[in-house]
């Protein structure tokens, strides 16, 4: 696909869309699609830095006469223009797409339809803050946030299609280098004496949060204060007064300009100070416990749902001189749940889940709204199938599933659980962060109202479980089972192509009996290589 991104940074909006934008331009790359990127310059922009990742810019003309927001809700000064305007200035410069991914909050569904209909093409949005949106993806990685908050927003397109929207931080967009490395995190569960702290308040940082912190580290005693690495470029207005700090206080103070790999740099650190933006669901991913100082009002949502699930600790702005050293030292004193807490929110593979979403847009089934489907009926077209974390809901149907004859026929337990066996163990299964348990769904035909949106929404069709197992560092046991109403559908052998499009740099065991000829086959026609007469394995595709 042709696809164009439009986003900018600036002093006043930060570099965390640009650097999403990116992480998603470079996989929508590596599957074969064309990306450029659409931005406006201005003072603190990053068009020079997305230029030299590969990606053409089409710059839109700057200002003459830069505008400064009145707040750091004040999205309409983002833009610089009217978004009538930008739309011109979008039009201008494009004159062909087959999707366009939007992701600024100045821009609203008037925009995205202008664009729509000027170009006929597909459109995805980006957003943080629940807004009315038309379009044919939306994608909020906010902590806890609910999809049915758009469905009540959105906008849907024609052919009664409605608007795909994923949310959570399950597809966070982060470079995949987060997954690779939290493998090697999971079993390392020490906090040191004199821990490592990484101090990363965005690119911009325009209240200079990152001298207040490193002022208030400095007032603790020598042996209690963290080894401490700033990240904080020169494109930060303050970054001169940091950077002399650092060189000050080098014996306890590292100062970096920039990573090229964060991910390996969160690696080495045991606590984090930051504000809560994307950079919450890398360090999420790598169960790296935080304070986070919320900089912007668009932070506050993320800030206090981080706090509600008891992921990590919150500190005001004005409040760092006099509540950061008590707040780090309860910090350390409950740092192992705190982990265990961030760990669970995110595991790294939210590009993947987003990469299919976008691959799905053209794949959706058009279907009759009249037309219903039987506990038996036979779904042709399993290209929409999803993977969906499971949870207690689905406690009684994975039950009834187990426990059909057909399935315990080739199961390596013959026993049938009871439903108290069954009810403790997959509430304990799905409380275990180093381990995927997944529910298998495919579109249903039949459509029901709404009573919030006033639409017609299609929802998905629970129709069996893959689950990894975690033996060993990025190694995996797995196991399938389908329910029989769906048999012979082919959507065991999609669920693998999924699987394996979802989680490429691990490698997969499968222990499949003898007598078990359709997984046998199965397994072999999904390229596991067979090791023994009942064990196949699926090497790392990475």
């Amino acid at each position: 696909m042709n696809i164009v991104i439009r986003t900018d940074a600036s002093v006043h909006i930060g570099s965390g869309h640009v650097m999403r934008c990116l992480v998603l331009a470079q996989g929508l790359t590596t599957q074969g699609h064309r990306v450029s990127f659409v931005c406006r310059p201005q003072v603190g922009d990053l068009v020079a830095f997305i230029e030299n990742k590969g990606f053409c810019v089409y710059k839109l003309a700057p200002l003459k006469i830069e505008l400064t927001p009145a707040t750091s809700a004040d999205y309409v000064a983002w833009l610089q223009v009217s978004w009538q305007q930008d739309a011109q200035d979008f039009l201008s410069a494009v004159d062909t797409a087959e999707l366009v991914i939007v992701d600024h909050y100045a821009l609203n569904a008037n925009w995205q339809q202008r664009i729509q209909q000027a170009l006929h093409c597909k459109i995805m949005v980006i957003d943080d803050l629940v807004r009315s949106h038309h379009a044919d993806l939306i994608l909020d990685q906010t902590l806890l946030r609910r999809s049915d908050e758009y469905q009540s927003q959105s906008k849907y397109q024609s052919n009664h299609d409605e608007t795909k929207v994923l949310t959570g931080c399950e597809f966070a967009l982060l470079n995949p280098q987060f997954s690779y490395y939290r493998e090697q995190v999971l079993t390392n569960d020490e906090l040191s004496l004199r821990p490592t702290l990484l101090l990363s308040m965005g690119g911009i940082d325009q209240p200079n949060a990152t001298l207040q912190v490193l002022t208030a580290l400095a007032a603790m005693p020598v042996l209690a204060r963290p080894l401490v690495t700033v990240l904080l470029g020169p494109r930060a207005p303050h970054y001169q007064q940091v950077q002399a700090f650092c060189l000050q206080h080098s014996d306890w103070v590292t100062h970096l300009d920039f990573v090229d790999n964060m991910a390996e740099l969160m690696l080495q650190q045991q606590v984090a100070i930051g504000a809560p933006g994307t950079t919450s669901w890398e360090r999420a991913c790598l169960g790296l416990p935080s304070i986070i100082i919320p900089l912007a009002e668009n932070q506050q949502t993320i800030c206090r749902n981080l706090v509600a699930v008891d992921a990590a600790y919150k500190v005001e702005l004005d409040d760092i001189a006099q509540q950061l050293m008590l707040t780090y030292q309860r910090l350390l004193q409950n740092w192992s749940a705190l982990r265990e807490n961030n760990l669970k929110l995110c595991d790294g593979l939210g590009l993947n889940r987003v990469l299919l979403a976008i691959e799905n847009l053209d794949n959706t089934v058009h279907l009759d709204s009249t037309v219903h489907l039987e506990s038996s009926a036979h779904v042709d077209d399993t290209s929409c199938l999803q993977l969906r974390r499971a949870a207690l809901t689905d406690i009684k149907p994975v039950f009834d599933w187990q426990c059909h004859p057909n399935t315990r026929q080739y199961a390596l337990n013959k026993q049938v659980p009871s439903w108290s066996e069954h009810q403790t163990w997959m509430v304990n299964k799905l409380s275990q962060q180093q381990d995927y348990f997944y529910i298998i769904t495919i579109p249903d035909t039949s459509f029901t109202f709404s009573a919030s949106s006033h639409k017609q929404v299609r929802h998905g069709i629970s129709v069996g479980v893959v689950r990894l197992d975690r033996m060993s560092t990025a190694e995996y046991l797995l196991s399938i089972f389908i329910d029989p109403a769906y048999y012979g559908q082919g959507i065991a052998k999609r669920a693998l192509t999924y699987l394996d499009e979802l989680h490429p740099h691990i490698t997969i065991h499968a222990k499949v009996l003898m007598a078990n000829a359709a997984s046998q086959q199965l397994f072999t026609q999904a390229n596991y290589q067979r090791l023994t007469a009942e064990t196949f394995i699926r090497y790392s595709l990475a």
